[in-house]
């Protein structure tokens, strides 16, 4: 595969290209994805997808002009997948079997991916950082496509800004799964899908339990540095931009530009990008520590404890003045340090799964697996951080009830008033 040969430049003129031409694209496309979801968008260069095939750089610019339009054809193509599944999951006969229908297809063509039967497509953590017009729009259709899955209970159809919350609450949920689902084996998929599937359908309440009436924790400490300080100000801006380009594009450069300082002035204040990342990731730990052992230490069942740190980092991701790091920013965090954030993240999602299975003891949550719903959880907060993009009216005042809530009574629950 080392360099091109007559057949595989595609036919001028209105013939179509080649099969082998196709073959040669398509195996690009393959290979590109694989640096994506490794890298991340930023971290992808031609050389490296060149060199997975055996070939130089010029044999890949000679079916892409250059990486961002490669990428952007990589991105294309997961969207078109997902909007297969969102079509053929629209064909089912209601709402309910819809959104199971969607669930279990993804998961399903993830098994089929994992054994090789169909393409990998690429993770949408980043795709934003590309800032391609045409992927924009095509992600906004899928957006918009997999709304129409969540309309809510016949005869009280949710506002548009309730579906939207929604929509965006089950398309993280599955774009967060590659990060866990490392740890299942590929032929529990389906079992795995059926679980996924309970909690987003039927929420954790029992069948007659309430969403509890829980008060916004405050998630700052006396001892915590002020935000003026240079130290927050460049974890700030460090984690907006992480959150926003991936880890590759927050750069030096970019976080330095964003504080309006000079370089020098970054390394005066941390001694290399990785750090700054680490003490990122460290920040959002604690804060997510801080919510779950504030909640517990108010009391109360399980589902209060669990629903309260939940509206605590919901809130704050909108209102506070550090947001949370994305944890879909690990995919591209270089190995040295990957491994113990990892972990540390697992920890949390462990210690989320203990809080569900208090609330399955006491009753106030009703039976599910507890590993696959610490992880929804888990997603659910994660994912906070992109709701200004997909429900940008939703306030921190509602986005308990819009946003928390839906998880816990299931997303084709009625919509509920704000807290």
């Amino acid at each position: 595969m080392a360099g091109l040969d007559d057949g595989d430049e595609p036919s001028k003129g209105v013939r179509a290209p080649t099969r082998r031409y196709e073959a040669r694209r398509s195996a690009i496309l393959a290979s590109a994805v694989t640096e994506i979801n490794a890298r991340g968008v930023r971290g992808m260069t031609l050389a490296d997808v060149a060199a997975r095939l055996g070939l130089v750089p010029t044999g890949v610019i000679y079916y892409f002009k250059n990486k961002e339009e490669l990428a952007a054809a990589c991105f294309l193509r997961g969207i078109e997948r997902f909007e297969q599944l969102i079509a053929d999951a629209a064909a089912a006969s209601d709402d309910r079997a819809r959104l199971l229908a969607f669930v279990h297809g993804y998961l399903e063509f993830k098994r089929r991916a994992e054994l090789g039967e169909a393409e990998q497509i690429a993770i949408f953590n980043d795709a934003r950082a590309l800032g391609a017009p045409a992927v924009g729009e095509a992600f906004i259709g899928m957006f918009r496509a997999a709304r129409r899955l969540v309309k809510g209970p016949p005869g009280a159809p949710l506002p548009r800004l309730d579906r939207s919350a929604r929509t965006h609450l089950l398309l993280s949920e599955l774009f967060w799964s590659v990060a866990w689902l490392e740890t299942t084996d590929v032929e529990d998929y389906g079992r795995v899908a059926d679980r996924v599937a309970a909690v987003l359908a039927d929420g954790l309440l029992p069948r007659c339990g309430r969403w509890p009436q829980v008060g916004v924790l405050p998630l700052t400490a006396d001892g915590d540095p002020d935000a003026g300080a240079s130290a927050e100000q460049f974890l700030r801006a460090a984690t907006e931009l992480i959150n926003e380009e991936g880890y590759h594009g927050a750069s030096v450069e970019r976080i330095s530009a964003r504080l309006n300082v000079s370089k020098g002035a970054f390394y005066h204040h941390n001694a290399t990008k990785d750090d700054l990342v680490v003490a990122c990731f460290q920040r959002t730990f604690q804060i997510v520590w801080r919510a779950i052992r504030a909640s517990e230490a108010e009391g109360g069942t399980g589902l209060e404890v669990l629903a309260r740190a939940c509206v605590a980092l919901a809130h704050h991701q909108l209102a506070g003045r550090l947001p949370l790091l994305r944890t879909s920013a690990l995919t591209a965090v270089p190995e040295a340090i990957n491994a113990e954030l990892t972990r540390e993240f697992d920890r949390i999602s462990l210690r989320i799964a203990s809080v569900i299975c208090d609330g399955i003891a006491d009753g106030s949550i009703r039976p599910v697996d507890v590993n696959v719903a610490g992880q929804l959880v888990t997603g659910m907060i994660n994912a906070a951080a992109d709701l200004k993009h997909w429900a940008a009216e939703l306030t921190p005042d509602d986005v308990a009830a819009r946003y928390v809530r839906p998880l816990f009574e299931g997303l084709l629950s009625p919509a509920a008033a704000a807290d």
